[in-house]
């Protein structure tokens, strides 16, 4: 059977591809500026993907066309394939249907944190023997791909609340159907899509309405939206992570990190990443390893080997004394949280911060009041304003005073960065995207320093 995927350099369906062509199917697709990682780990599958969204591609005859969320009305393709009445599905209806059935399914949910603890959660199970397969959207250190195909009755996924396409607008995460799900935590988010919170809250109800009585949900006890979601109505079981002597699994920061049960001390956290989110993250990842079936304190004993995820906080090269570091972070709390992490472990020099807004939300501009208090444990701060956001950041950003510098030009940014740079200092990249390949422009024009 030969599947054809719209939009298929995205994290998800490039991974809805790789498992499809490890079951067997014929595999190709198309997008827009097909870029990498993940055109690499499709090269590498052996998936013809080809650039642009032609109609000509329907001499292909797919026997199934498989339409990513990033495909709207008025494709070319799209339009080609609906008018000439040809089979489609989405991705997440396609995984249900073809991967996940039958499968034990540990979905990883919330605002922020999926990437990093699916792939926690991957790499506690594999290290423990159970092997599941998964489905990441990003890349595990050590593991080159995002998605993997395993015949073990467990199957790792990052839950997305975003809509399925554009003929469904249920959140991703609904077609999972988990036997455990963690639930990271709940913030307003996708302002192109959710009018409020409740709206995302809404949603998250709707996962937990369909995991069995048998299931367990992982929930944040720390967070009020979670705890309003679950008064909703729970029928499985259900477990706290947090900071808080309720919380069933609990972290203690008294010399050092101790991770508890109850009142029962399982050990101490060894983690090679830093932040107390990070650190939340695991435990979270714990608790759903432990409903699967793996013993506490190898759980605990899994997470000193791990090495990390690409682009979260991924050090992309130093150049005279200069680190330049990659992270994801977008939203004004993984933003806060990811210099925090920073601060926690660069004992000296400055972090120049580099931020591109340039997810939907923030182009909208829905959460740029909060971005001041974001940013400020950098010590300069240095914002690519691009055509898309329709807002003014320099003003947004007036009360960070002068460290503050906001650039339409990417050539003149890199040059303003380089110019501040000096040994001893981090320069800390963010966006959701690939930045006008801003890391390396900034590690070349370092190395052509005078």
């Amino acid at each position: 059977m030969h599947l054809h995927i719209l939009g298929i350099c995205g994290t998800f369906m490039g991974g809805v591809a790789q498992l499809a062509k490890s079951l067997g199917f014929k595999v190709s697709g198309c997008d827009s500026g097909v870029y990498p990682p993940m055109s690499d780990q499709l090269r590498k599958a052996g998936i013809e993907v080809i650039e642009g969204f032609d109609p000509s591609q329907m001499e292909l005859n797919p026997d199934l066309y498989i339409i990513g969320n990033a495909i709207t009305r008025g494709n070319p393709l799209l339009e080609a394939l609906f008018n000439a009445r040809k089979p489609y599905t989405s991705g997440p209806q396609w995984l249900s249907e073809n991967v996940l059935q039958g499968k034990k399914v540990l979905a990883v949910a919330g605002t922020h944190g999926k990437t990093t603890t699916s792939s926690m959660l991957m790499w506690i199970l594999k290290e423990c023997d159970l092997n599941p397969g998964y489905l990441i959207g990003g890349v595990p250190q050590g593991s080159g791909k995002s998605a993997e195909y395993s015949p073990s009755e467990w199957f790792v996924i990052e839950a997305d609340e975003y809509d399925t396409a554009l003929f469904d607008k249920r959140s991703k995460f609904v077609h999972y159907r988990p036997w455990i799900a963690i639930l990271n935590n709940l913030e307003y988010d996708h302002a192109d899509i959710f009018p409020n919170v409740a709206a995302i809250q809404t949603q998250f109800h709707h996962l937990v309405r369909i995991i069995p009585s048998h299931g367990t949900v992982i929930w944040n006890g720390e967070s009020q939206t979670l705890k309003e979601v679950i008064e909703k109505g729970c029928w499985s079981t259900q477990q706290t992570f947090g900071g808080q002597e309720t919380d069933d699994w609990r972290l203690s920061e008294y010399e050092g990190t101790r991770v508890f049960l109850k009142d029962t001390e399982i050990g101490r956290l060894e983690l090679p990443l830093p932040g107390r989110h990070n650190r939340l993250n695991a435990l979270a990842a714990i608790a759903a390893a432990c409903a699967a079936g793996v013993a506490p304190l190898q759980a605990l004993d899994a997470l000193s080997t791990f090495g990390g995820v690409k682009r979260r906080l991924e050090l992309k090269g130093e150049v005279r004394g200069v680190k330049v570091i990659d992270d994801f972070a977008h939203h004004p709390t993984a933003i806060e949280e990811t210099l925090k992490a920073q601060r926690s472990v660069q004992k000296s020099g400055r972090i120049l911060a580099v931020l591109e807004p340039r997810s939907n939300t923030m182009k909208l501009g829905s959460m740029k009041d909060r971005l001041p208090t974001s940013l400020s444990e950098a010590d300069k701060v240095f914002c690519f304003q691009s055509p898309a956001v329709q807002w003014d950041i320099a003003q947004a950003l007036t009360s960070l005073g002068e460290k503050v510098s906001v650039f339409t030009d990417l050539d003149k940014l890199v040059a303003a960065v380089v110019a501040n740079a000096t040994s001893g200092d981090t320069v800390l990249v963010m966006s959701n995207g690939g930045f006008g390949g801003v890391h390396e422009k900034i590690l070349k024009a370092l190395e052509l320093k005078e």
